[in-house]
């Protein structure tokens, strides 16, 4: 396992995150879904204590437990406060849901539902059902194409089986990173992290996702919907994680459409034009290359027009880059944002996991 640790005296409080490689791109087509259902059903039941034994136990003693859940990982948080007395039980808790999940067959069929349910819902939303499709466009034979929450048929088609297969595939020692912050000394993070780890299955880690080989054509594609909106959705693939030209394309992104007021899109088509109250542009940095995308909303009437500035914009900036003016506007805003992404321990906490 690989561990990350930062002392930190100024509050009684300790933050743990511990993430796997096991987010919805380990899934398969026929078994979508899996993989977060898997991760949301192991701290329903784990070790000799039921889901609402859990939440009893971490309440007892004050401390908070949540997970997270995307395309490449998969994982779980804990803070609590920094006494034995807190701190003893709470990290018990978490060990078990790390080490020894249940997986209750009445509480999978519930989850089921429960999933299959939010899934109906989401149908309904137009924003939802452009995301969803946008990622299957851009990844049309690749497993970041694949819904995180799966089809309610794929869902529907779930055991217990399943899950416990795929959480002995992927929940093991050898891939685990565990990132630890707070009121604790060194030799108590090592005690602390030893724990959680000896607990785990050592195997391997599983075998690295599949190269993403980008779209040899560009499409579009029309979903009907009653909305008063038109919701739009552009990408193609991106960069990964450690692609060299990282922080090029951040500031650049920043000038194009990921910084606010400040950038291309919002003047060309909010401010100019008034096309939209919001448009944006980001990217997905991923173990393989994760999406670019540009999105906005505009009234049905003025869904070409709005397609075409910004197709405009786009071409613009590829063909004359950024002004000089842009350039230092954006790196000396990003520069200075960023401290604010570390100003407390927990997204301290989670931005030693993402490393």
């Amino acid at each position: 396992a690989r561990v990350y640790f930062v002392e930190n005296h100024d509050l009684p409080m300790l933050d743990v995150d511990v993430g796997f490689a096991a987010g919805s791109a380990y899934d398969t087509r026929q078994k979508s879904g899996l993989a977060g259902l898997t991760r949301r059903l192991m701290r329903m039941g784990a070790g000799p204590w039921t889901e609402r034994q859990i939440d009893e136990r971490l309440a007892d003693v004050g401390a908070r437990m949540d997970g997270y859940f995307d395309r490449d990982r998969a994982g779980f948080t804990l803070r609590t406060l920094s006494g034995a007395k807190e701190r003893d039980p709470a990290l018990g808790v978490l060990a078990a849901v790390l080490a020894k999940p249940t997986f209750p067959e009445k509480v999978v069929a519930r989850e089921k539902a429960r999933a299959v349910a939010e899934l109906m819902e989401s149908f309904t939303r137009p924003e939802y059902l452009g995301a969803r499709a946008l990622m299957a466009a851009i990844y049309p034979d690749e497993p970041y194409g694949l819904p995180g929450d799966g089809t309610p048929e794929t869902v529907e088609g779930l055991t217990r089986a399943d899950l416990v297969a795929f959480y002995d595939r992927h929940y093991r020692a050898a891939d685990m990173a565990i990132a630890i912050m707070g009121d604790i000394d060194r030799s108590g993070a090592e005690k602390l992290a030893s724990e959680l780890a000896a607990g785990m299955p050592e195997g391997a880690p599983p075998p690295p996702l599949p190269k993403v080989h980008g779209l040899k054509a560009g499409k579009e594609r029309v979903i009907p919907h009653p909305a008063t909106q038109s919701y739009i959705f552009i990408g193609q693939p991106g960069m990964t994680r450690d692609d060299p030209d990282y922080f090029p394309l951040l500031v650049g992104n920043y000038i194009l459409g990921g910084g606010g007021f400040d950038s291309r899109l919002i003047k060309e088509v909010r401010q100019k034009r008034g096309l939209s109250y919001s448009v944006y542009s980001y990217f997905e940095p991923m173990a393989r290359r994760g999406p670019f995308v540009i999105g906005l909303q505009t009234r049905r009437a003025t869904t070409d027009e709005a397609l075409r500035v910004v197709r405009e914009t786009v071409d613009r900036f590829l063909a004359d880059g950024p002004t000089a003016a842009e350039a230092r506007q954006a790196t000396d805003n990003l520069v200075g944002r960023f401290p604010l992404r570390l100003d407390n321990q927990r997204q301290h906490t989670r931005a030693m996991a993402m490393l």
